[in-house]
């Protein structure tokens, strides 16, 4: 094997492993967006059931306000 078809193997190697390095990333990315996705989901439900909270809280303060008041 000549130098030229030595620097062309090698070449072919390393566009090979940057294709798989390329393939690799891909994957994680795509785990990783969904991923995002049911962060983003879970965050949404958390912030739901957050409201829903407060709301009853601020409800009940009403209530012994009201009771309060009335005694």
């Amino acid at each position: 094997m000549n130098k030229i078809e030595q620097l062309f193997k090698n070449l072919e190697t390393r566009v090979d492993e940057f294709i798989d390095l390329c393939e690799e990333y891909k994957r994680h990315n795509k785990s990783l967006q969904h991923r995002e996705t049911q962060l983003s989901e879970e965050r949404a439900n958390l912030m739901k059931k957050n409201d829903l909270a407060r709301a009853k809280v601020e409800a009940m303060i009403s209530r012994l306000k009201s009771l309060e008041q009335d005694s």
